[in-house]
């Protein structure tokens, strides 16, 4: 009898235990977060990880995508192919030509206009909406209409003359069609940049802005010294989502190349992801076009690391 009420009182410490370790691991903000983190990580290993894996493997293979069964081993010979080939290079070339142009005017383009939206001033929600509506509206129909603008004839190319433009078709001219690109993404992508620095400036506190005041800071002073330094994070943010995807740009050059070969024209517009259709996907050349890709990731990859590093050491 009492080896029974010696079992029952061990039974019921553990479940005592059981349960303060399931409330304790219940209450834990690091229990919390991995639950939310979760689904997040199982659809980045299933649309991310898994692909980019079979994507690492087959670059070294000679593979098509009519026959996956007959690839073979080849070693390092698409990377060689690839890095031997002039058209590539021109195609990072252009891609980094409008991420270079496109990302840091995006980006101020943004910051003003949510320094613009964030002001007490009537109407700014309609003001915010008309700003952000590009970014959620089809860049094929975009580009559609951006097209006809800047046809040689229309008033937007004879505004440009007056910076020294010729008034042509931008996006038919191999002068200014890599440019008619750029100012496509930055027009697109200033909303969601706009945004998401809103989100930021209003966590600003207002006692930095009063004690500048009372200090006789300008405005330009309190934006130099309270503003940015505040958004600094935000900043890398979006200067590295814009980065990839200024690098990710495909819908635009192929409505703009919808009568002619893809980056028409003449090849002004082609990039990493044209280079890579057009292997990968309209060639089928998987194997090479999945070589295209992994060196297109560490591209990326390196830009992003000294994008940071360069906002570090200005802070």
């Amino acid at each position: 009898m009492a080896a029974y009420g010696n079992e029952n009182a061990e039974m019921r410490l553990n479940n005592g235990k059981k349960q303060s370790w399931l409330r304790s691991l219940a209450d834990s903000d690091l229990a919390v977060g991995w639950l939310f983190t979760l689904p997040f990580l199982v659809l980045w290993a299933w649309w991310f990880f898994y692909p980019f894996l079979q994507s690492f493997i087959r670059s070294f293979q000679d593979a098509n995508f009519a026959s996956l069964g007959d690839a073979k081993f080849i070693g390092l010979q698409n990377y060689v192919q690839i890095l031997n080939d002039s058209e590539f290079y021109r195609a990072v070339i252009h891609s980094l030509q409008i991420v270079v142009i496109a990302v840091p005017l995006q980006t101020i383009l943004g910051l003003i206009m949510a320094i613009l939206v964030n002001q007490k001033l009537k109407g700014k929600g309609m003001f915010r909406t008309l700003f952000f509506i590009p970014y959620i509206t089809s860049q094929i129909a975009i580009t559609t209409v951006f097209m006809m603008l800047f046809k040689q004839g229309t008033f937007v190319t004879e505004f440009f003359t007056f910076f020294g433009f010729d008034n042509a078709t931008w996006f038919a001219d191999t002068r200014y069609a890599l440019l008619f690109v750029a100012i496509l993404f930055i027009f697109q992508q200033a909303g969601f940049s706009m945004i998401v620095y809103l989100s930021a400036l209003q966590e600003v506190p207002k006692d930095l802005y009063e004690a500048g005041q009372m200090d006789g800071a300008s405005k330009w002073a309190q934006f130099r010294y309270i503003t940015v330094p505040y958004v600094k994070p935000i900043t890398f943010f979006v200067v590295s989502v814009a980065t990839i995807l200024g690098f990710q740009i495909y819908d635009q050059i192929a409505a703009i190349s919808r009568y002619g070969a893809l980056g028409s024209p003449a090849g002004a517009t082609s990039t990493v992801v044209t280079y890579f259709y057009q292997h990968g996907i309209r060639y089928m050349e998987i194997g090479y076009g999945s070589a295209a890709v992994v060196l297109f990731f560490f591209i990326i990859m390196i830009i992003t690391f000294l994008q940071k590093k360069l906002l570090d050491d200005k802070g």
